[in-house]
């Protein structure tokens, strides 16, 4: 059994306007296929350890009665328009040390993105709970389905869009 969750999309989108919503902590709330993800605060992320906070409710998965609650997302790795990952940073103790991404890279229909979903540093009392993975591949996919459709659209952080 693998520790990591990789599922790819081709997107029919440069990677800039990709790696706009990505960076918007808006952006990581519009795509959320999980409904966890209820609103965010802060600026869009430009760098390794830029950092934002997300309102969440995880009332939405059933699994664990934690209600709302926020979560401190954390950039562990960052290239611009290629490479976006982040670990979770919450009041649980000791943390958990999960990390998710996105790897993107061109193709010639547009981009394809690589959601990626990692729990191989994981504290060893989380992996004791065997609670882990706690998103399935299933949301993975579906979160880029939604990022497609978002991107599609013209998200407002994207190449495409306009200010009136």
């Amino acid at each position: 059994m693998t520790d990591r969750i990789e599922v790819s999309r081709t997107i029919a989108a440069p990677a800039p306007d990709v790696f706009a919503v990505l960076c918007d902590p808006q952006g990581h709330v519009a795509i959320d296929a999980t409904g966890m993800l209820q609103d965010a605060d802060g600026d869009p992320v430009r760098g390794v350890g830029d950092s934002f906070v997300v309102h969440m409710d995880r009332e939405a998965l059933n699994d664990f009665p934690l209600g709302r609650y926020d979560v401190t997302v954390q950039i562990s790795e960052f290239e611009q328009d290629r490479l976006i990952a982040w670990t979770i940073l919450g009041q649980i103790r000791p943390q958990i040390g999960h990390v998710y991404g996105y790897r993107l890279e061109p193709a010639e229909e547009g981009t394809v993105v690589t959601s990626f979903y990692d729990w191989s540093g994981i504290d060893q009392h989380w992996r004791d709970a065997k609670i882990f993975p706690v998103v399935s591949e299933g949301a993975l996919r579906a979160t880029l389905g939604v990022l497609d459709r978002t991107v599609r659209r013209g998200y407002p952080g994207d190449s495409r869009s306009t200010q009136g």
